[in-house]
């Protein structure tokens, strides 16, 4: 019998550009507010573009965090990194994804960032626990710091930059292991304040060697014990955690000036909340350390200050 072929799928309408950065917009603002303060002080194209790539972050973070994480498997990321690849490729397949689309065409973003990112991802399928540090850091450069690399590109770099006349053959310095430091900054502060829901899930990000050192158990962990023990390797945690902001420090000088300002509000923004970490008495099991938004308005003069003469 005759078989005729089955209609063509009508494919996917999508909104406007317009449309697709507004709903970008609408996401950031909805899931992140710190981070979403700090890009309404950048000029509008830029802002759009970092929203662009912040939504795709956090749907490449849903996939293994979000509702649905139970269904992820490798398989999920692995037609995940197709999708981006298509999206490299000039073809968006949602409407998020025309944002970002033309993001790509207004700046020089590269890929592997994005692909490491989902490497990432790839590494929450099959671990709950982090023996050294050094194999967290690995998993915080790639969920993290790459989004420092990703932004650097939409930020840039200052024009005028000044070189030494003995480096006037060196090309300008471009601060990349800066923004990587700021992405692993963020990162260690979000564990320190999910510590409790992260055990909620069997999961433990502080390295085991550190539990050891002071002495304090998985056990413990999971039982929200809050002593001396407790106390010490939280002010442990946060005195790495702010070093690596104060690596992350020297990168601003050079970026572009029309975001100078924008960068130190966010780092100062998601630092304090170290500061709330340590106003609670370290306890990160029955309180979520956020800064609220009185203190956050106070942040934004200081930040200003500091964009201005740092």
């Amino acid at each position: 019998m005759l078989q005729l072929p089955k209609p063509p799928q009508p494919q996917k309408v999508l909104v406007s550009v317009e449309e697709a950065y507004e709903l970008c917009r609408q996401i950031t603002q909805k899931y992140s507010k710190t981070f979403y303060l700090g890009t309404l002080l950048m000029p509008p194209e830029k802002r759009r573009a970092i929203w662009a790539i912040y939504v795709w972050c956090r749907r490449t973070d849903e996939l293994v965090d979000g509702p649905q994480a139970q269904y992820t498997t490798p398989e999920t990321l692995k037609q995940w990194e197709d999708h981006l690849n298509a999206l490299f490729s000039g073809h968006p397949l949602d409407d998020e994804d025309l944002a970002l689309v033309d993001t790509l065409e207004r700046f020089p973003v590269e890929i592997s960032p994005f692909r490491d990112m989902i490497a990432g991802q790839q590494m929450d399928l099959y671990r709950s626990r982090y023996e050294t540090f050094e194999e967290l850091k690995l998993y915080c450069y790639r969920v993290a710091g790459t989004v420092g690399l990703m932004s650097n590109a939409v930020i840039g770099i200052e024009k005028e930059q000044f070189i030494p006349p003995w480096e006037q053959n060196q090309r300008k310095y471009i601060p990349q292991e800066e923004a990587i430091a700021l992405g692993i900054a963020n990162q260690l502060t979000n564990i320190l304040r999910d510590v409790g829901e992260d055990a909620q899930r069997g999961r433990i990000y502080l390295p085991l060697e550190d539990l050891e050192r002071f002495n304090y158990t998985q056990e413990d962990l999971f039982n929200s014990v809050i002593d001396d023990r407790w106390r010490d390797l939280m002010r442990f945690q946060i005195q790495r955690a702010r070093q690596y902001y104060k690596d992350a420090e020297r990168g601003i000088r050079v970026l572009s000036r029309d975001c100078r300002w924008p960068v130190w509000t966010a780092l100062m923004l998601y630092q304090g909340i170290l500061d709330v970490i340590e106003a609670n008495d370290y306890d990160v099991f029955s309180k979520r350390a956020f800064v609220a938004t009185p203190k956050k308005m106070l942040y934004l003069p200081v930040a200003w200050l500091r964009a201005q003469v740092l």
